[in-house]
């Protein structure tokens, strides 16, 4: 036994004077060749540094709900060209949106520096968030965009959480067997399956309960997470990796707490914004009038009483708004991290609204309240639609500077408003429509 210690600790000590001699002689001194070199080193006498301890998710939901469903054998057998298209940007073999090529140094910045991940325990600080239902069409085109987004990030500073609920289109199925291609990526891998059902009861406490589900991860274990950690909260759009990239860059650029994309529905032969019920200007309105008898025909005319704000949208520059969602949303997650803010439903006596815009309501109510709307960014809900948006209102890389934002250009930037409106619009349905406090119980 005491041989064995000997040998042990001569084995200890050969190594830190081998270390000493290699940081002497200037082998760590940053230089590709040298950081592999060391790489390669640590990796022979240890388990790498950037290697993700098991989760319990792999039989288990995230939030310990019975094993995973084996799923439907005929469905499972179709899932491997489903990841295939999703792991590989190019392949064309199911329908997916046509999505630019990456092009100059514009989000360069936020690549991780690989020095950094060989010396130090990785602990992501990108946190993808999603809940899907029956949309195994619009996987290739949004967890192909995912992919490549968490590629460029880094995939060890990256970590996936996916909800799925009560799907039988072979969305279960994909999800369930993309494990393996995520954590082979490096990235942390979270998957659990609902039986909630929206539709069936109380709707936005049961869709709170579904965005909880989803960053239950994070909120569960923060010390596994970097304390500057964003969460990219995305709903089941079609939407290009420069969209997912754009708006990482608008909230670090404009030193947002939360910015959101314009997420478009085709209710007729034109689109109209979507997310109408949730989003509220800076004033505290909805983005377009909605008279009591419920007609849209005012759906066009975007911002009609709030001139800065209809100029801005129009120059496709981002503009501070109180509440947001619009498919695709990024945040700072430290409201989550150390307030354990969440989704909620209406409390009594609360205007009846929804989840996202009570939730942006609890953000101004606890200092962040640098929301903004990035208009540059259009997203709709189908491939054949999300073509003809991407068509009509261009795509992100249309509208923004390849290589980064000129410092001088002041017009960029988001002149924030530090007060939230003191009244906000309560649109329970179309026919009662009144104004309420914007703090309504929450004091």
């Amino acid at each position: 036994m005491k041989g064995n210690l000997r040998v042990l600790l001569s084995a200890v000590c050969l190594t830190l004077a081998v270390a000493s001699i290699l940081i002497s002689a200037g082998y760590l001194s940053g230089s590709p060749s040298s950081i592999e070199f060391v790489r390669k080193w640590v990796d022979r006498i240890s388990p790498p540094l950037t290697t993700q301890a098991p989760d319990s998710t792999a039989s288990h939901g995230v939030n310990g709900e019975t094993a995973l469903r084996e799923g439907n054998a005929a469905l499972l057998a179709t899932a491997p060209a489903y990841i295939q298209s999703i792991m590989t940007p190019e392949d064309k073999t199911l329908p997916r949106l046509d999505c630019p090529a990456p092009q100059g140094t514009r989000y360069d910045y936020l690549k991780a520096k690989k020095e950094e991940l060989y010396f130090r325990a990785v602990r992501p600080k990108y946190f993808f968030a999603i809940d899907l239902h029956q949309c195994v069409d619009l996987l290739p085109t949004l967890l192909g965009s995912v992919i490549e987004v968490m590629r460029f990030l880094g995939p060890e500073n990256c970590a996936l959480s996916i909800v799925e609920g009560r799907s039988t289109d072979g969305t279960f199925e994909i999800l369930k067997l993309l494990r393996a291609e995520i954590e082979g990526m490096g990235a942390s891998y979270f998957f659990a399956s609902s039986d909630i059902n929206p539709t069936a009861g109380a709707r936005i406490e049961l869709l709170a309960k579904l965005r909880n589900m989803a960053i239950h991860p994070l909120m569960s274990q923060p010390d596994k997470y970097d304390p500057a950690t964003t969460v990219i909260f995305l709903n089941d759009v079609t939407i290009c990796r420069e969209d997912i990239m754009e708006l990482l860059h608008q909230r670090l650029h404009q030193a947002a707490d939360m910015v959101c994309a314009m997420d478009w529905t085709y209710a007729g032969e034109h689109p109209t914004f979507y997310d109408v019920w949730i989003a509220r200007d800076i004033a505290g309105d909805t983005f377009f009038n909605i008279p009591p008898d419920g007609s849209w025909d005012s759906a066009w005319n975007l911002f009609w009483n709030n001139t800065e704000t209809r100029e801005r949208f129009f120059a496709h520059q981002p503009f501070q708004v109180f509440s947001c969602w619009n498919g695709a949303t990024v945040f700072t997650a430290k409201p989550l991290l150390e307030r354990a803010l969440g989704f909620r439903g209406p409390k009594e006596k609360e205007c009846f609204q929804g989840e996202p815009e009570i939730f942006c309501k609890e953000l101004w109510k606890a200092g962040y309240g640098r929301i903004a709307v990035v208009p540059s960014v259009n997203l709709e809900y189908s491939n054949e639609r999300g073509r003809d948006i991407k068509a009509l209102k261009g795509y992100a890389s249309q509208w923004v500077a390849k290589d980064g934002d000129d410092p001088k250009n002041t017009a960029l930037r988001v002149q924030w408003v530090k007060d939230p409106p003191k009244l906000v619009k309560c649109m329970p349905n179309y026919q009662e429509q009144t104004w309420v406090p914007w703090d309504q119980s929450l004091a």
